[in-house]
């Protein structure tokens, strides 16, 4: 019978610009990503990274606006977090900037967008439009055969 070994957790913070060099570092140690997820927490997003290594767990918790959630995807260095960061974009609204493939809000069928996160890319959703001078500055939209 093998020797009984304790779980052991650390939960570390990482500022935003700071986790592609923390999660390289882990992946370098010989972790696994094993989990991300994320939470609202009052105006912030907390997301967290879960690596594992010979039973032990490091978590890495970014802290991010909910406003307008922004991160540099993970993809890069562990190619199926992609699940996990579209996963995170569709309920809580996340852009992750380099995702490896993007499913664009599309990974899950769901009612509502970011059902977790109501406010999320309310400042990227605003389009400035100038008022048209004339008919001739109105843009038209024609299908084949409308012509």
């Amino acid at each position: 019978m093998s020797e009984r070994k304790d779980l052991i957790q650390d939960f570390v913070p990482v500022q935003a610009a700071d986790l592609l060099n923390a999660v390289a570092d882990l992946k370098t140690a010989g972790y696994r990503l094993g989990q991300a997820c994320a939470t609202v927490i009052g105006d912030d997003i907390e997301v967290m990274y879960s690596f594992d290594k010979d039973v032990v767990l490091k978590n890495l918790v970014v802290t991010i606006g909910k406003s307008v959630p922004e991160l540099q995807s993970v993809t890069g260095l562990y190619w199926y977090a992609f699940i996990y960061e579209n996963e995170m974009h569709d309920l809580f609204g996340i852009t992750f900037k380099n995702l490896a493939l993007d499913y664009k809000g599309q990974f899950f069928k769901i009612a509502e967008e970011t059902p977790w996160n109501k406010g999320a890319n309310a400042a990227k959703s605003v389009v400035e439009v100038a008022p048209a001078t004339d008919d001739t500055d109105v843009a038209t939209e024609t299908t084949k055969g409308d012509e």
